[in-house]
């Protein structure tokens, strides 16, 4: 059988969680089943941290070009191929693409339908379109979580349930808990003057629904008990992330905000590990794969408490309503004060992190797509 894989993204300089997920399945595809063969597409270059392995029913197919590449270029190599299966790790696919091709595709989250004002309405315009277009190619649709799944039939009511399949998320658990050293530590830690132990810790993008600017509103409270309080924001801007940057300036706190940038993907079981607890009042996620990072480093989390975000953390989780201002600050508050509550959600994390892996992702993923 020959099955493509759209892999475009895995070109990209930023590293984010949906390529995570592609990386990580394409990391074990080809050891799974050697029997198939595997066409890789993508533009040209692969960023060395997203950079599949090379191997024997690997072959890699770069296809250059950048305005809609997918929809010319790449669907222009689907008909010359003609593919037995093609996969989409993400919620687009081509308008044309071959008879008897099966197109699987992956919906990560629907964040642009609740919220949409916190997206450039030409990006909100092109993310509807190809969604409409991927529920109606797609004959089999993963979903990456049950919220994820009931978001897609709210969304869509006409989809048949078994067209979708929850798959979810792993992690690698080793990767973010491996020990890490005091020298470690001091290199990464030190250029910002911070401690372990000194900071609350945000990992992700800085863009509306993340919540940042209440997080940032509740940092600056919970201050005013805690003085001692640092806010770390690992992350690179995304879009609209202006006035969350101007805000973070504005902050009577601003020097005891921390913003890094882009790090390293090898930094941050460094961050995880020494930070005081996870803070992630997300409005909206469709999996969340920052609360398993920090599960398996160590790291006690602080979550909101809708969409996905329950569903992945279980009771290794505090939860905030990520509403309502009070409430994120009481929590941050009880979690900087609590050792016992910290040490609890610790080892409620290491547990529930041996839920996810992504071996099962990868071998439910492949299942799902050779049926």
């Amino acid at each position: 059988m020959n099955i493509v894989i759209q892999a475009a993204d895995l070109d990209a300089a930023r590293v984010d969680g949906t390529r995570v997920y592609l990386r990580e399945l394409l990391k074990r595809f080809g050891t799974i089943d050697p029997d198939d063969r595997f066409l890789i597409c993508h533009k040209g270059n692969f960023n060395p941290e997203l950079a599949p392995p090379k191997l024997p029913n690997y072959e890699f197919v770069a296809i250059p070009g950048e305005r809609l590449w997918m929809q010319t270029v790449f669907a222009k190599k689907l008909f010359e191929i003609h593919p037995d299966k093609v996969f989409i790790p993400l919620q687009a696919v081509p308008v044309a693409t071959p008879a008897g091709t099966e197109i699987i595709a992956t919906v990560h989250d629907l964040a642009f339908r609740y919220f949409p004002k916190t997206f450039p309405v030409a990006a909100r315009a092109k993310l509807n379109l190809l969604l409409g277009v991927m529920v109606r190619k797609a004959s089999k649709i993963i979903a990456v979580s049950e919220s994820t799944k009931l978001d897609l039939i709210k969304f869509f009511p006409d989809i048949p349930s078994s067209r979708i399949r929850v798959i979810h998320h792993g992690v690698n658990a080793e990767f973010f808990s491996r020990p890490v050293s005091p020298a470690e530590r001091d290199i990464v830690l030190s250029p910002y003057g911070l401690a372990p132990d000194s900071f609350m810790l945000y990992v992700g993008a800085i863009q509306p629904r993340k919540n940042l600017v209440r997080l940032v509103a509740a940092f600056e409270k919970a201050k005013e008990t805690h003085p001692e309080m640092k806010l770390v924001i690992v992350g690179e801007k995304a879009w609209l992330s202006e006035q969350i940057v101007e805000r973070m300036r504005r902050s009577p706190h601003a020097d005891d905000i921390i913003r890094t940038g882009k790090v390293p993907f090898a930094e941050l079981p460094i961050w995880y590990q020494s930070a005081r607890f996870f803070a992630f009042p997300s409005l909206y996620e469709g999996f969340g794969l920052p609360l398993l990072e920090s599960f398996a480093a160590g790291t006690p989390v602080l979550s909101g408490s809708i969409s996905s975000l329950p569903e992945v953390g279980g009771d290794a989780a505090l939860y905030c309503d990520p509403h309502v201002d009070a409430d994120i600050v009481d929590k941050m508050n009880l979690l900087w004060e609590d050792a016992a509550l910290r040490d609890l959600l610790r080892a409620r994390g290491k547990e529930r992190v041996k839920l996810f892996s992504w071996d099962r992702c990868a071998e439910e993923t492949l299942a799902f797509i050779r049926e």
